[in-house]
């Protein structure tokens, strides 16, 4: 079997990959082992929010947003689909000054926010507890059921003539790649787009699991109408290495209350871990003190796909000529798919992307650039 392209993974990444190749005329075959939009997709939060800890995630989240909002545009529901926006929280001065801060960065690049005072954060969110200082409205941001957007996604792209081909893939060939059952499936370009699985294909990939938990409510419609986070978040999201929890609330277009979130390095065990499932719980209770009284329905982990900067690696491998990868989003996988995927179809296809690929192409890491000189092609 030969195609143009195989891609290794139907998660939201690799569908949005198979969508944006298709559309352009490139025949495309995607590979997944389990359902479709099933690991980190599936465990994922869902959101779609603007991130600015520096100006390449910036430039990424905000441009793929964009992306989203054009995407969903005509039918919000299939998605699950809402611009609830975020509430950045502060907690004390400090954290406003963080907000203040986080808003004219955003401003600066015609992203739509607001700082709260107390008086506003409250008018908003009277769940939360009393004291907090404010915080940061950005008015933009939403959220999705990424199982069914990942799903449309592929659905959109077989339409163009994707072929799907369930299977397990052991092994990366030159110009192919080798399944668990002894086909060969091959073709000129290869992207490894499967998560935190992708480094068991390339041991010389810089990208490490981070495993996270996430809760569910029972229905609870207009607990909160926005998603809340704390600007603690931001440090957590980064860390690497240890554990950490950061308050991080979201109202689900059921009614029911999704509650994350935490981080852990050094496993890939996805069962659910009681102690810091607790912990979790009781730092977002903290923020919202009703919420321990609310009805859970169920707990999740997943692994999120992380690489040593926070940024993804999008692009072709510099040692294995014909390898591309879209893989490292850590937890940003359903916010920036759809940038992802117009980032690499135009690196492929030789057109100007719309925003510079050069911070997220793999040739930033060592280990991937000397790879070529130690071990030679694909094998």
């Amino acid at each position: 079997m030969t195609t143009d392209v195989l891609i290794i993974g139907a998660g939201i990444i690799g569908a949005a990959c198979a969508e944006a190749l298709a559309a352009r005329g490139v025949q495309v075959t995607i590979i997944e082992q389990d359902a479709i939009g099933s690991g980190a997709t599936a465990a994922g939060m869902g959101h779609l929010v603007v991130m600015d800890d520096n100006a390449a995630e910036l430039a990424l989240s905000s441009y793929s947003l964009s992306l989203w909002r054009e995407f969903v545009g005509t039918a919000p529901g299939k998605h699950e689909y809402s611009r609830c926006g975020t509430i950045w929280v502060a907690a004390d001065d400090e954290e406003m000054d963080a907000a203040r801060a986080k808003g004219d960065v955003l401003s600066s690049h015609g992203i739509e926010c607001s700082l709260l005072g107390a008086a506003g954060l409250y008018e908003r969110e009277p769940a939360l507890r009393p004291g907090l200082a404010g915080g940061l409205l950005v008015s933009g941001d939403g959220l999705v059921y990424p199982p069914k957007s990942a799903r449309i996604m592929l659905e959109r792209a077989m339409a163009n003539g994707t072929q799907l081909v369930m299977g397990k893939v052991s092994a990366l060939l030159d110009g192919g790649v080798l399944l668990a059952d002894g086909r060969e499936l091959r073709a000129a370009t290869v992207v490894l787009a499967c998560g935190s699985r992708s480094a068991a294909l390339l041991p010389e990939l810089p990208v490490v699991p981070k495993k996270g938990h996430v809760a569910i409510t029972d229905r609870y419609p207009g607990f909160i109408r926005h998603q809340l986070v704390e600007l603690g978040y931001i440090k957590s999201a980064h860390a690497s290495s240890g554990e950490s929890v950061a308050f991080n609330l979201q109202p689900r277009p059921t009614g029911q209350i999704l509650i994350g979130s935490s981080r852990q390095f050094g496993t890939e065990d996805l069962s659910v871990e009681p102690a810091m499932m607790k912990r979790m719980l009781r730092h977002a209770a903290g923020f919202t003190p009703a919420l321990a009284g609310l009805n859970l329905l169920r707990c999740w982990t997943g692994m999120r796909a992380a690489s040593p900067d926070g940024l993804p690696l999008v692009g072709p491998h510099p040692g294995r000529p014909g390898l591309w990868l879209a893989t490292g989003h850590e937890g940003l996988g359903i916010t920036t798919s759809l940038a992802t995927a117009h980032l690499l179809a135009s690196q492929l296809l030789n057109d100007r992307p719309a925003i510079a690929a050069e911070p997220y192409l793999p040739a930033r890491f060592a280990a991937l650039a000397s790879h070529q000189n130690e071990h030679g092609g694909v094998q």
